[in-house]
């Protein structure tokens, strides 16, 4: 089957869109997420409020951009729309080296939680490793057998991840009903101040990475103008509610020291309110959840190295489909890729390593939604958006505030980080050199179909 024969076959939908929405952005990191933001206290509820804003702004973005171009495949065309190839393979090439680190570092904490519910692996570590390669390899599978056998799991683990996100709201609202003494008893007595709203907002930012995801895939996305649109905002205001919920209820809740000092917030906050046993439960969803990730991202990066392939940027053979329309030596590739990484780094030190890694996939993200939110503005700029007539002035002005939001993030993710996605694009230099090389000795016709 041929490429065009498969990026014809537009399967994804609203309801699948929105749970590559919610079940990425909701991973491992959701359950740690209260202990990285206790330290600053309060400070968090301006820095939910800042992201959320800057999100439903890119929200806007991303919509726009696919209502505008609806035959486009995705990010890749946009961006090159607007600033040519070199720009739009750099921004991709960051994206996609952040987004198979990602897939090594699912896997790894999928791992720590599943040895709570078979305390086995915990006593075996040894074959924790190969357990997490085993997910890695399963997911590689499951996308290889299509984009719809990968979508109905994603949609079935999305559902079950959001169990526990219920309980805590259902706990939440049930203290403040039946104690609620019990919300003014550990006010965090951190100082409202710039300096850690800016270092919070950063945190909040990894959060909500993911939200871009029914954009991805736009090749693949049935009527794209009207379903990443719906999908994306449906997915940003399930994320808005959850996010806030799951990270100030327990702040509230538990005392601020000792939240800062747990290994497991939410287990702490059920065994305290529920009953002690409830933490492996709730380990087990925090695996389904960790498993409707690593199913997401596989199949996000596996697009995307199909999508750079037939821009030319990466091999031809990558573009290449089987016989169910799936890319599959993309996602061997990045199957590859992640399992390298995942050996590479999973050592004693985990812990360390995963919250170095997160900042460098935050930063490295960045450049994707700057270079969308700039993009409007220069389409705009040219005509090339009269499409959208009335919606014109305030999708400029969203992409306007968006590209403000994505510096202020920018700061606050810190030097290392950035200099780490510095690094990212240096080392895509090659690639893109040979790319250049592939374009010039096509015919000019062929050319000017890419955008060159």
């Amino acid at each position: 089957m041929t490429h065009t024969a498969a990026s014809e076959s537009r399967v994804l939908g609203f309801w699948t869109c929105t749970a590559l929405v919610v079940g990425n952005t909701i991973g491992i990191g959701i359950f740690l997420l209260p202990v990285s933001l206790a330290p600053y206290g309060l400070n968090a509820v301006w820095a939910w409020a800042i992201t959320l804003v800057g999100c439903a702004f890119l929200t806007i973005v991303f919509s726009g951009l696919a209502r505008a171009f609806p035959k486009d495949d995705g990010p890749y065309a946009y961006i090159q729309r607007a600033f040519g190839s070199d720009v739009s393979f750099f921004v991709l090439w960051c994206y996609w080296f952040a987004t198979w680190v990602t897939n090594a570092t699912i896997a790894t904490g999928i791992v720590g939680y599943l040895a709570i519910v078979v305390p086995s692996l915990q006593a075996a570590a040894w074959l924790q490793p190969y357990v997490a390669l085993a997910l890695i390899w399963l997911f590689v599978l499951v996308n290889c057998l299509g984009i719809r056998t990968a979508a109905w799991l994603q949609i079935g683990t999305t559902a079950l991840k959001l169990l526990p996100q219920a309980g805590i709201i259902f706990l939440g609202v049930w203290q403040l009903v039946a104690h609620p003494a019990a919300y003014t008893a550990h006010i965090p007595t951190t100082p409202i101040s710039s300096h850690a709203i800016l270092d919070t907002s950063a945190l909040a930012l990894f959060a909500m990475l993911g939200i871009e995801c029914a954009m991805i895939p736009a090749g693949k996305v049935h009527d794209p103008a009207r379903t990443i649109p719906r999908a994306t905002l449906a997915g940003m205001l399930i994320l808005g509610v959850i996010y806030i919920c799951a990270s100030m209820i327990p702040m509230l809740l538990i005392p601020q020291s000792e939240l800062a000092a747990s290994t497991a917030p939410f287990a702490d906050l059920f065994g305290k309110y529920v009953s002690a046993q409830s933490g492996r439960w709730l380990a087990l969803f925090i695996v389904i959840g960790g498993l409707g990730a690593l199913n997401g991202w596989t199949l996000i990066v596996g697009e995307m190295t199909q999508t750079l392939a037939v821009h030319r940027t990466f091999p031809a053979f990558l573009a290449k489909v089987n016989s169910r329309a799936a890319p599959a030596a993309a996602f061997v590739l990045t199957g590859v890729l992640a399992s390298v990484t995942l050996v590479l780094n999973y050592s004693a030190s985990l812990a360390t390593v995963f919250t170095f890694l997160i900042n460098i996939v935050a930063a490295a993200n960045l450049p994707l939604y700057l270079a969308c939110a700039l993009a409007v503005l220069v389409l705009w700029k040219r005509g090339e958006v009269s499409n959208v007539s009335r919606r014109t002035v305030g999708w400029g002005a969203a992409a306007l505030l968006a590209a403000v939001y994505c510096l202020w993030d920018f700061a606050g993710v810190g030097a290392v980080p950035l200099r780490w996605t510095v690094a990212l694009a240096a080392a895509g230099i090659p690639f893109w050199w040979i790319a250049r090389v592939q374009r010039k000795n096509l015919p000019s016709a062929v050319q000017a179909s890419q955008g060159r």
